[in-house]
This record gives structure tokens, C-alpha cells and sequence, in this order.
């Protein structure tokens, strides 16, 4: 079976939507890579992110012709400066859009994933109602029913699990959602990526994996960078959590810098990931309005790393290892589960 969808007059093929999943496999929008092809990986960023509130959003908001034409340039880029795969953190209801992100995927070449989940971040003005009605098991349905039929529709299939809770002690709805994407992860191996920030929801989150037998390796904690007490990235750490430091900027690099000396000098290096959260087309403003381009880890923030006593092998680490492991479809569960 072949998925053809046709934008700006080109049409892109998805080669297959019934695929057979070897070990270490990464999911792409184009279809299951052996994690060794992944490569150099960008793993937060954005293509296209609406606002508007799930309430009033609809692809009719955006035109794919257009977006494709104003993104295209920016991820094309990333193939001179070593980037082989981006994973495309916009979650349903703010934006995400499965057949743009595979016509970007065939015409730049990059690998790009795109995920599962429902996002509650920002007193939950991207979840829509259903969600607050549904039970845990209800919205971990949606949620496989998408790995396993693949999104809306099109047969593309989800990369990761991703979700979002606010920055203070869990609510009851941010706990139905992290549950959720514990039993999605325990019926799938997708990971969970979870828009967090502090340390506190960050800790309640995987204790409330750990309740269902999920480790917490299955754990991405994103937007980490936003935590002050240092050591409590080597406490998460230390369970195994990916301790995700997303934002960095040409105005902020000697701040992640520091983070990561710390991380390296406590020998977490290998539980770390790194990227810009830049992008995006915004719909409703002209030509997407202001895109923020990715490419200060590639030319400025490796470079000041290896200027600052990190080796070739820590930032192959960063770059490939790491986002290889924490990406690969594996179930990771706790002992007798």
C-alpha cells in the first residue's frame, strides 16, 4: 500500500505503512531506520507551531505549498553542516502536520520524526475536550491506535510519545496524561519526550512511570535547562532519565556550556541531549513571520565545546549516540514487568 499526497503540485510517496520493526529502529516520518543511520540528530525542534488553542485550530490555517517553500531553505541547510535527522517536537493540536513534515523529509533529504501524545503545558489551552473526559486507558488508546494505523489517516507512523505539563507539582490532568504515555510506551517502546522544565514535575513523572513498571530511561525531560539546583540533574540522572537541554541560542551558549561541564565532570554525559526548540512558521502572520534558523550547535555551540576541553568523542556522543539511544523503539521497563 502507497500513501501519495500532493502538495504545491509535487506529489510524495509513502513508500509502505505496513512494516516490519527490527531491533534498534528509529521511526521516521518516511519509515523505520536502523538507529545507526540516524546520524548527527537535532532532537528538539520545530517546522510549524500554531498558537491558536486547540479550540479553534485547523490545517485550513496554513497553506502546506507555502510552508513548504519558506521551511525547505532552513532544513536543507542542516546537510552542509553535518545534520542527518531532526525530530519534530510539535505535538496534535498546536500544529502537527504528518504529510508536510514527510514532503519536507523527500525534498531535503533530511530524516525527520514526528510523535504521539496530547500537550497540557500552559494551563492545558492545546488539549482538547475530550481529553479531560477520557480515562488513562482511553487516551493511551488514541495514542497506539496511532502507532499502529499511523496518524490521521495517513499512514505515517509516530517517532515518540510526546506530552506537556505545567512547571509546578503534577494536576490531576497532567497525571492522566504522563500514565497515558506510560502504558502507550509499554504497548509501543516509543519514548516519551515530556515539555516539563523544573525538577519537581520532572521527579513526579517518573515516579509515576515507575508505579506502572515503566524505567525511567523511557523518560525525556525537556526543556531541563530551566532547572536551577545543577545536582538535580545528576539525581534524574542517576535513574537513568535523558536529561534533554533544549534552547540553546548565539546569546546563551556559555550558560548550556556550563550545564554541560557539569553533567560531563559528574558522568552524565551519556544520559544528555542538546538542541535549539528554533524554528518555526507561525500561521496568521506573513510568510510564517519570523524564523529562527538551527544552526548555532553546529556552528558556533561544538565549536566552543571542543575550545573548552570536550573531545571528538563527547560530542559524538551528544550528537549521535545519545540521540540514537534515546530514540530507539524499545520497551524499557522496570524489572518483572
Amino acid at each position: 500500500m502507497k500513501i501519495r499526497i500532493l502538495i504545491g503540485g509535487l506529489i510524495f510517496s509513502l513508500a509502505s505503512v505496513s512494516w516490519g520493526l527490527c531491533q534498534n529502529t528509529i521511526m521516521t516520518v518516511k519509515g523505520p531506520i536502523p538507529a545507526e543511520q540516524m546520524g548527527q540528530t537535532l532532537i528538539h525542534e520545530h517546522v510549524l507551531v500554531d498558537f491558536i488553542g486547540a479550540d479553534s485550530i485547523s490545517p485550513s490555517r496554513w497553506d502546506q505549498a507555502e510552508v513548504l517553500e519558506v521551511v525547505s531553505p532552513y532544513l536543507s541547510e542542516l546537510s552542509g553542516l553535518g545534520i542527518q535527522t531532526l525530530v519534530e517536537c510539535t505535538p496534535a493540536y498546536l500544529g502537527r502536520d504528518p504529510e508536510l513534515l514527510l514532503a519536507l523529509s523527500e525534498k531535503t533529504g533530511l530524516q525527520i520524526l514526528t510523535n504521539t501524545g496530547f500537550y497540557g503545558a500552559v494551563n492545558n489551552k492545546y488539549l482538547p475536550e475530550k481529553a479531560f473526559a477520557l480515562s488513562v486507558d482511553e487516551l493511551a488508546d488514541i495514542w497506539v491506535e496511532e502507532w499502529n494505523g499511523g496518524i490521521e489517516n495517513t499512514g505515517i507512523k509516530p517517532g515518540f510519545i510526546k506530552i506537556g505539563v505545567n512547571g509546578d507539582s503534577l494536576s490531576e490532568m497532567h497525571e492522566k496524561l504522563i500514565l497515558a504515555a506510560g502504558l502507550t510506551h509499554k504497548q509501543t517502546g516509543l519514548t516519551i519526550a515530556s515539555h516539563t522544565g523544573p525538577a519537581l514535575p520532572a521527579r513526579q513523572q517518573i515516579e509515576t512511570l515507575k508505579t506502572i513498571g515503566v524505567h525511567p530511561s523511557a523518560f525525556i525531560w525537556v526543556h531541563a535547562q530551566s532547572e536551577e539546583r545543577l545536582e538535580n540533574y545528576s539525581l534524574l540522572a542517576n535513574e537513568g532519565a535523558w536529561i534533554s537541554l533544549d534552547g540553546i541560542q548565539p546569546s546563551n551558549q556559555k550558560d548550556y556550556l556550563k550545564k554541560l561541564k557539569f553533567l560531563r565532570d559528574e558522568g552524565h554525559l551519556d544520559r544528555v541531549l542538546i538542541s535549539h526548540d528554533a524554528g518555526w512558521y507561525s500561521p496568521g502572520e506573513e510568510k510564517g513571520g519570523n524564523f529562527r534558523e538551527y544552526i548555532t550547535i553546529p556552528r558556533e555551540f561544538i565549536p566552543l565545546l571542543l575550545a573548552n576541553g570536550f573531545t571528538d568523542a563527547d560530542i559524538r556522543q551528544l550528537m549521535v549516540t545519545n540521540p540514537a539511544k534515546a530514540f530507539t523503539i524499545r520497551k524499557k521497563l522496570l524489572e518483572n514487568n
